[in-house]
């Protein structure tokens, strides 16, 4: 194993296949965290140098800053920084020990009176933040901040008193939707598919199935774009298709989605690459810096969907 975090000898995908372009990209463009979780995911590399460059996003409250998270910029903690964190924590099999005691205590320190997670601390306010994530003194819970956090311990099997309440936070919000958005849905089905109560998650992953479809929230047919509406205070053409909910064929959204439907949508998402390599990113850009950070996740993030589904080959 070299200090890289790459074997000697890696597999080299042929040229102008699309790991080969992707790889290119991910050189040209990326953060060193991506370069090495490129490595790790792609280039057998190994998890070790993707916990030394995750470290350095690393604060002493325990959490996570430094624009990890790239559409909010400054040094502080914040809880989408420290559930990027966990990501990539579960990722490389690290999501465990000390380190998330540590991210335990912060979620507890900066949760909200019902014990869950606001998207936005307020401590953000000196820094620079995306236009739609606005920063407010008194912010609510959010499933969009909770549910994936949630999710994340559960699977990893970490238990910590924080995740009691966050947990019941969780189950009343996800049960409770009557009408959602893309991304909050996105935030449920990361809690329903590691949470422990299978047969309760399935039930309320099926009832979440229906209102999806109902509400046109996933785009089913890429051909036909202007059949699905966009989320208000989503970018123009920020749709959201079968595979952004059901990234694996084992999440319970899988079942929301006929076999043609996912095809489609697969076909779609690996026909989005770009020609230098990287996948585009659908949110509104606001920053060059944070777009410029931003597309080599989305890039690593779609070659890891299309692995998952056995579309991918380097």
């Amino acid at each position: 194993m070299s200090e890289t975090g790459a074997s000697p000898l890696p597999p080299t995908p042929p040229a102008r296949s699309p790991l080969f372009r992707a790889e290119q990209f991910i050189w040209l463009t990326a953060r060193v965290l991506e370069q090495r979780l490129f490595s790790y995911h792609f280039l057998n590399g190994g998890p070790d140098p993707v916990e030394t460059a995750l470290d350095a996003y690393r604060n002493e409250d325990g959490g996570y800053g430094h624009a990890l998270e790239p559409d909010l910029r400054g040094p502080v903690s914040q809880p989408l920084h420290t559930a990027h964190a966990l990501r990539v924590l579960d990722a490389i099999g690290r999501c465990g020990g000390q380190r998330v005691e540590r991210v335990c205590r912060y979620l507890t320190s900066v949760s909200t009176a019902d014990g869950a997670l606001p998207a936005i601390h307020p401590s953000q306010r000196d820094y620079p933040a995306a236009p739609f994530v606005p920063v407010v003194d008194d912010p609510p819970s959010e499933l969009l901040a909770t549910g994936p956090v949630v999710g994340l311990l559960h699977r990893n099997e970490v238990w910590h008193a924080w995740l009691f309440r966050a947990t019941d936070f969780c189950w009343e919000a996800v049960e409770s939707l009557d009408k959602s958005h893309p991304y909050e849905v996105e935030a449920a089905v990361a809690f329903l598919d590691a949470v422990p109560d299978r047969p309760r998650a399935e039930a309320a992953a099926d009832r979440l199935g229906r209102l999806v479809r109902e509400h046109r929230l996933a785009a089913l047919d890429p051909d036909r774009l202007d059949a699905y509406p966009v989320a208000p205070g989503y970018a123009p053409g920020e749709h959201h298709f079968p595979h952004d909910f059901a990234r694996s064929p084992r999440s319970l959204a899988r079942a929301w989605f006929t076999d043609e439907e996912m095809e489609r949508s697969l076909e779609f998402l690996a026909a989005e690459q770009a020609e230098d390599g990287g996948w585009p990113i659908r949110w509104r850009q606001w920053a060059p810096a944070a777009a410029l950070e931003a597309r080599p996740l989305v890039t690593i993030e779609a070659l890891r969907t299309l692995s998952a589904y056995g579309r991918f080959v380097g």
